[in-house]
């Protein structure tokens, strides 16, 4: 299917793709009318906070729907899956944000500080995102979007899954272990991984005394710290390696999809 690109160059493409256009006033309303509904349901039936911003994500989430579905008609299917990936990180990152406020700003235990939507903060769900993150990206590599910061982008990605694949099989472990012990309602949830407060780096005896154990925050900062930064590198190089592939895409007379 050949697809028309915009005929005039975008300075700032991404912004161009991003921008709902006519779907800008329903998507305002769409927003607003699910926060509105989140706190009914906080104030008036005891809902939890994540359940009530869960509902407002559901609500906005009917004309983002929208919105991509007009993108893969103007733009195509590698594009579109570009913007709800830029979407879908983006959002990932104000739940890390939100974890980081809560712990140092609002002064919230660990325990607590877990983000919005708390439901998700699981490790089977931080496990799955991440290396779905990764086939995604994979995607739109071999798609056409190829510049120096895509590559970094992939192998960040790959980088952090790996780094919630070690902390995914030591939850198992310890859940078995635990299990063994008959305690069979205690979770292993919040294990720390490679960097970080008590991880490997910290604690394997291969790596202790080592130069890069001495940067500031890679063997002492909590795990809530390392996961806030990883996403910001992560949503950082996924932004400008969009922007950079936009660019060129955007300023070709035609694509074809």
């Amino acid at each position: 299917m050949s697809v028309r690109t915009s005929s005039s160059p975008s300075r700032f493409p991404l912004l161009t793709l991003l921008n709902p256009g006519e779907l800008t006033p329903v998507l305002v309303v769409a927003l607003l009318l699910g926060i509105l509904v989140g706190v009914l349901q906080m104030a008036w039936m005891g809902w939890p906070l994540w359940a009530a911003s869960a509902t407002a994500l559901g609500v906005v989430l009917a004309p983002a729907t929208l919105k991509w579905r007009a993108d893969r008609r103007r733009y195509g299917v590698l594009v579109m899956v570009l913007s709800v990936l830029v979407a879908a990180q983006t959002f990932h990152g104000l739940e890390h944000l939100a974890q980081w406020i809560q712990y140092h700003i609002l002064d919230w235990p660990g325990s607590r500080s877990s983000g919005l939507i708390s439901a998700a903060n699981a490790e089977w769900v931080h496990f799955v995102w991440n290396w779905s993150v990764v086939l995604v990206v994979i995607y739109l590599v071999r798609g056409g979007m190829r510049n120096g910061w895509a590559w970094l982008l992939l192998a960040w990605s790959v980088a952090h899954a790996l780094e919630h694949t070690y902390m995914m099989v030591r939850y198992l472990q310890v859940n078995w272990e635990l299990e063994k012990l008959g305690f069979q309602t205690v979770s292993a949830q919040g294990l720390p991984g490679i960097f970080g407060r008590d991880g490997w780096l910290a604690r394997s005896a291969l790596t202790q005394g080592v130069w890069y154990c001495q940067v500031p925050g890679l063997t002492t900062a909590p795990r809530l710290d390392i996961h806030f930064w990883w996403n910001v590198g992560e949503t950082a190089l996924l932004l400008i390696a969009a922007h950079t592939f936009l660019r060129g895409w955007f300023n070709r007379p035609a694509a074809n999809s």
